[in-house]
């Protein structure tokens, strides 16, 4: 096959029958020569709202495809672009690994190391994807938080109540997120998400592609269990030997993925006192906004919004102090979700379904926060974010906080809301948001919010609704790992967001993958 780059199509032209027209016109071949078509990469360009095109990357099969090559300088033979896994080693097995979580990372380590014959035992302190879902909306609906169980913790990990967004900026010379994505679609995933450039598969059909992931695994000699809560670890001359669950049963154990995601704090703080090495790193804290959607499908789009799929965006201003503000999970057509995981704290998402259905857009809108900001020693980061997810329980008495945008800037509470109307998965409550937050966060918000309506038209409306805390974006903190991803202590294997490698879905299955490659590197079956 032969690729083709920058294959240009206006969107009212899009269609399967229009690009091969384009690519026999470009190749100055007859559309019959044009044997076989996939799509490599997809991507939209809205730069001129009054034109606006599809950008293809085309795989194709035509007919003396040499000649063609000859003739026609940009295009190249199709590249084998497929993952290669690494060969075993030799090492024995002594028992089998032991998977800590069922986010993306310890979800697809589970199946590397199953498919290649290993047999892993997969942990999860929260219950399986078709409870946890009855757990949250029960959450949702009256405000009765299960604190194992909830869009935090549960199989799946916390992305599964999210928007689902795949796309990621990390290299991958080696296709493991081409590899990531296959699986994904080998389990029900649309199979638009292998070329478009913002991939996406929403909450709604994400919690089935989890229930079939779950079922390969098992099949090819995984077992899970679930409710079953990591709460030691046993370790002898700086060897793993041993892990405690839930209090009761050890189980022994010489190789442990620690998969935990970023809000397991109880087992970070259990890992620093078994003298983990681990460092605090800088995230990042504020509000999520929400517009009205088809607000931002007119700025991103023009005349072209209402034929165009729901707009995204995404943001980014440096304030006159230096500190950054950008949009974080920006979720088309969504809702702003209660996401909260402790008794007596408050912290929220965002979530989409896969036809992004809602009225709204909503997006954090968050501040760079380091350790200079909260202190240095590694559980300092945690104490932080509690701090203010208590302050936001307390604030709207258990309900998310809201505020419209003139409001807050002028720090006194809403009454009511104007135009925009929130779309929200649990109870909610107007306040004033100025309370929670240190006086640079407040200030840096309220500094990037007129930069952003520069950007988007209307974002900075006066009716525009925030909502707090978003405190979640990533783990305020990293354990420490080797060359080889074992952490200080032999025999643990920290990965995916809750170590500190990773940011999202696609990143947290990848890091997932090059743990398990680093146990199949060592040990035979």
């Amino acid at each position: 096959m032969l690729r083709i780059p920058n294959i240009k199509v206006l969107v009212e032209k899009d269609s399967i029958d229009y690009l091969k027209l384009k690519i026999a016109s470009t190749l100055k071949l007859k559309k019959e020569d044009i044997l076989n078509l996939n799509i490599h990469k997809k991507s939209l360009d809205a730069r001129d709202k009054s034109k606006i095109f599809y950008v293809y990357t085309l795989d194709v099969e035509v007919t003396n495809e040499d000649k063609v090559l000859t003739k026609n300088k940009n295009v190249s033979k199709t590249p084998i672009e497929n993952y290669l896994p690494p060969l075993k080693g030799k090492e024995i097995l002594k028992n089998r690994i032991i998977i800590v979580g069922t986010g993306p990372a310890g979800l697809f380590a589970a199946y590397l190391l199953s498919e290649y014959g290993y047999k892993p035992l997969i942990i999860e302190r929260g219950n399986k994807i078709e409870q946890r879902v009855k757990d949250v909306e029960i959450f949702w609906q009256k405000n009765i938080l299960n604190e194992e169980s909830n869009v935090q913790f549960g199989e799946g990990g916390a992305g599964t109540f999210s928007d689902g967004k795949l796309n990621t900026l990390v290299k991958d010379k080696r296709f493991i997120g081409k590899k990531v994505f296959e699986i994904f679609v080998d389990c029900g995933a649309p199979k638009e998400i292998m070329y478009e450039q913002k991939p996406h598969i929403g909450t709604d059909v994400l919690r089935k592609v989890i229930v079939n992931l779950r079922n390969k695994i098992i099949n090819m000699g995984g077992e899970f269990r679930y409710n079953t809560k990591l709460t030691d670890v046993i370790i002898n001359n700086n060897q793993l030997v041993a892990i405690k669950v839930n209090n009761q049963e050890e189980i022994e154990c010489h190789n442990l993925i620690l998969a935990i995601g970023h809000s397991a704090r109880d087992t970070i703080r259990m890992l620093y006192q078994k003298k983990i090495k681990m460092i605090p790193k800088a995230f990042a804290l504020g509000v999520r906004v929400m517009h009205e959607q088809q607000m931002i499908n007119k700025s991103q789009y023009g005349n072209y919004a209402k034929v165009l799929p729901p707009a995204s965006y995404k943001l980014t201003y440096t304030t006159s102090k230096q500190r950054g503000v950008y949009s974080f999970c920006m979720c088309p057509g969504g809702y702003v979700v209660n996401a909260s995981s402790t008794k007596e704290m408050l912290a929220i998402n965002g979530m989409s379904n896969y036809q992004r259905e809602s009225q709204n857009a909503n997006s954090a809108i968050v501040v760079t926060i380091s350790p200079q900001d909260y202190g240095n020693n590694p559980l300092d980061g945690i104490k932080f974010q509690e701090e203010i997810e208590t302050k936001a329980y307390d604030l709207a008495k258990g309900k998310i906080p809201l505020q419209l945008l003139k409001d807050y800037q002028e720090n006194k509470s809403s009454l009511a809301f104007k135009k925009v109307i929130p779309e929200i998965k649990g109870q909610a409550q107007l306040t004033n948001i100025n309370n929670l937050f240190p006086a640079y966060i407040n200030e840096a918000i309220k500094e990037a919010f007129p930069y952003f309506g520069t950007k988007i038209k209307g974002f900075d409306n006066e009716d525009t609704i925030l909502a707090a805390v978003e405190s979640r974006t990533s783990s305020p903190v990293r354990i420490l790992r080797d060359e080889n991803m074992e952490a200080s202590c032999k025999g643990i294997f920290p990965c995916g967001e809750g170590a500190g490698y990773a940011g999202g879905i696609t990143t947290s299955a990848m890091d997932g993958i090059k743990v398990a490659e680093q146990l199949i590197k060592t040990y035979k079956n």
